[in-house]
């Protein structure tokens, strides 16, 4: 998806849901209070003193405190990908996106309290989102690499192991395994397989 296509999807879908101008407000501050602090310890009545509004203007925007997180992920999901895409606007260099890209998702996680990872987690809904978005960013990281092969930018690199290796990193990390086995944030992971692999094509293609 390119960032038009990102910006073009997200105005698509306030058109389509037709939200007012405060509902947008307060799921952009449901959307910080729950990077802040998760939302399973809230109950609908803690979330309307929080944001000083009454819990029917809440159910409308879910009709649940669990359909409230859903929509309120998503909202931040489709933000986040409109703006690592926008991270990468006008890159050529096809290694620099690659790296600039995985910094971006890396920063955007970083938004992300630990309460709100493990809440995700938790939460089977939620987690799915996670996971949608994850594959998604494998799925351009391997348009990237097919786009570098293409044009012979990375020599002999193998396109399909490395997007392959990549994906299911970023896999790894979605699912927390390299959080439980290294200590490192989902951010801290996104940003050091950036590094990683920006330095492994980098060094390919000076030894051409």
């Amino acid at each position: 998806m390119t960032v038009a296509e990102a910006g073009n999807d997200r105005g698509a879908l306030r058109r389509r849901v037709r939200r007012t101008r405060r509902q947008w407000e307060l799921l952009d501050q449901l959307q910080g209070l729950f990077l802040a602090e998760g939302f399973a310890p809230f109950t609908v009545e803690d979330l309307a003193v929080r944001l000083h509004c009454s819990k029917a203007t809440l159910y409308a925007l879910a009709p649940s405190k669990e359909q409230l997180a859903v929509t309120v992920l998503r909202h931040y999901f489709a933000g986040a990908a409109a703006r690592v895409e926008a991270s990468i606007a006008g890159v050529d260099d096809v290694r620099e996106r690659i790296g600039r890209y995985l910094a971006s998702v890396g920063t955007e996680m970083r938004m992300a309290s630990p309460e709100l990872i493990a809440d995700l987690e938790a939460f089977a809904p939620t987690r799915e989102i996670y996971e949608r978005n994850t594959r998604a960013a494998a799925d351009r990281i391997r348009d990237f690499v097919a786009e570098g092969v293409s044009n012979d930018i990375f020599g002999d690199v193998n396109a399909a192991f490395l997007a392959e290796v990549i994906s299911a990193t970023l896999a790894a990390i979605q699912r927390g395994d390299v959080r439980r086995r290294t200590g490192l944030s989902d951010a801290e992971s996104f940003t050091e397989l950036s590094s990683l692999v920006l330095r492994a094509l980098t060094t390919t293609t000076s030894e051409q």
